[in-house]
């Protein structure tokens, strides 16, 4: 069944007074029997847009001031292991409308995979698709059987409206949403955004976004309702409020964090975190509201740091992948608890789905798991690893990059328990391959247990862990048909 056809499906039994019932199973202790559309958990996903693994209190930051957010995380469960499925904006989104890795659909970077100068690429790249084809069941698509309003509220950079925006692709409600990666016109408006051209002059992008997502909450407080929240903030242009600006002026850096506006910024998001959070309470639908926050990639070096973590956004390493991650459920989810389990940005979307007592969409395979098991105390998932695949460039030097002209070259990873394994494929391609793979420096292998900045590489003292991950990472490259560029640049001059 393609998208059409499973639109027009839901359509008939929507319009019959039906549902679609369950095939995954009740959601966290709910009891399934006589349980009405209105009873289903609402659900709200806040995705920040390049916030770093360490740029909130929870996770260690002391210099950037994330009250309502660590407020968040102590009254449900931390994830200290989770990731995006790449390392900057568009590809991680598409991954989470879709549940499914970046080689299904084709949204690997942003703009153009021939990044940097040719003359320093090796390999001819594999083209990105730049906008979210309309052939694919979105999450929201996917929920509103089960009786779900949808609204995106933010950065969608997955196409235009009517067919490519968050209208085209399911949701009831866009405000903010087209092909920006960031604020046209910046973050007072006006914002240059199409549909927010009513905002008053001046006014901060960051908090008219969370007034539209309240009065969204206000008018569905009935529910269910899923309410997709994906902040511009903290992407560049780096504007803030002058009074909170002034404020981190006068504070002393920390752990290498020191950008009084980045910090700003990133208060005016808690803060509007908070509001959203006050609003459940004072509806009285707190405990009938689970909230994901997440973001959509690493920090970007040039105003934040990543630190332990090797790397930032665009890089492969855990710098440019790593989230903070938080859900919270009152009475459902324990609060303060860790999971140390890796979970990716793919499990979201069956995990919204059994949260929702809603069905896989006939003819779509997912490639998450559902994560409710961990939210309800479980220790493991069934799976043994999760991926990544970039067969593209993105210039710009990152700290502990390979080099200084690229965060990542193209690359391929896997992460299997504590260990991580990156193949590069120009120097995989060209320089051999398994032939040459004890020479060629195609391969990297960490043990992430002991070494979280990922500075020892392991591949040629353990080649049995190597051999096995690669392996099986290229199992899986097969599997989800990930392309590979073997075509060799002829504009590539050798560095002296």
């Amino acid at each position: 069944m393609n998208r059409r056809d499973f639109l027009k499906s839901c359509s008939a039994m929507l319009g019959g007074g039906m549902f679609l019932g369950s095939g995954v199973g009740c959601a966290i202790g709910a009891n399934r029997s006589n349980k009405t559309s209105s009873q289903k958990p609402n659900i709200i996903f806040i995705m920040i847009d390049d916030l770093g693994w360490f740029d909130v209190g929870f996770n260690g930051s002391t210099f950037y001031e994330t009250p309502n957010i660590d407020r968040l995380a102590s009254e449900g469960m931390i994830f200290t292991n989770a990731y995006a499925n790449a390392a900057n904006c568009a590809p991680t989104r598409a991954c989470f409308l879709t549940g499914q890795y970046t080689p299904r659909h084709g949204v690997y970077t942003v703009a153009s995979s021939v990044r940097g100068k040719s003359k320093d690429r090796r390999l001819v790249p594999t083209e990105n698709t730049r906008r979210l084809a309309g052939s694919f069941v979105t999450i929201a698509e996917a929920l509103k059987p089960a009786g779900y309003k949808c609204a995106s509220i933010g950065k969608w950079h997955m196409g235009d409206d009517p067919e490519l925006g968050p209208t085209g692709q399911g949701f009831d409600v866009n405000i903010g949403g087209g092909r920006w990666g960031s604020p046209p016109k910046g973050y007072f408006a006006p914002f240059g955004i199409t549909n927010l051209e009513n905002a008053k002059k001046g006014e901060y992008l960051t908090d008219v976004l969370t007034d539209k997502a309240v009065d969204f909450i206000d008018a569905h407080k009935d529910g269910p309702f899923f309410l997709y929240l994906p902040h511009y903030a903290v992407h560049t242009p780096i504007q803030a409020k002058a009074e909170l600006t002034k404020k981190y002026q006068a504070k002393e850096p920390s752990n290498g964090q020191n950008n009084a506006k980045y910090a700003a910024m990133i208060e005016s998001t808690d803060q509007g975190i908070g509001k959203i959070m006050d609003k459940l309470k004072e509806l009285g639908i707190d405990n009938n509201t689970i909230v994901f926050f997440f973001s959509d990639n690493g920090g970007l070096h040039s105003v934040t740091s990543n630190g332990p973590l090797r790397g930032a956004k665009g890089s492969f390493y855990e710098g440019g992948i790593r989230e903070p991650m938080a859900v919270r459920w009152p009475g459902r989810i324990k609060a303060a608890v860790k999971c140390d389990v890796p979970v990716i940005g793919i499990d979201f979307y069956p995990t919204l789905l059994e949260l929702a007592e809603a069905n896989t969409p006939a003819g779509v395979e997912l490639d998450g798991l559902s994560i409710v098991g961990l939210l309800k105390g479980q220790k493991s998932l069934n799976r043994e690893a999760v991926y990544w695949h970039f067969p593209a460039y993105l210039q710009g030097n990152s700290p502990g990059a390979r080099d200084v002209k690229f965060r990542t070259r193209p690359v391929s990873v896997i992460r299997k328990g504590k260990w991580k394994l990156l193949q590069f494929i120009e120097e995989w391609t060209l320089d051999g391959g398994w032939k040459k793979i004890d020479s060629n420096n195609s391969v990297e292998l960490y043990d992430l247990s002991n070494d979280l900045g990922e500075k020892n590489n392991l591949a040629h003292i353990n080649k049995t862990k190597r051999n096995e991950l690669l392996k099986q990472l290229q199992n899986w490259q097969k599997k989800v048909n990930a392309p590979i560029p073997t075509e060799a640049n002829t504009k590539y001059v050798p560095s002296s």
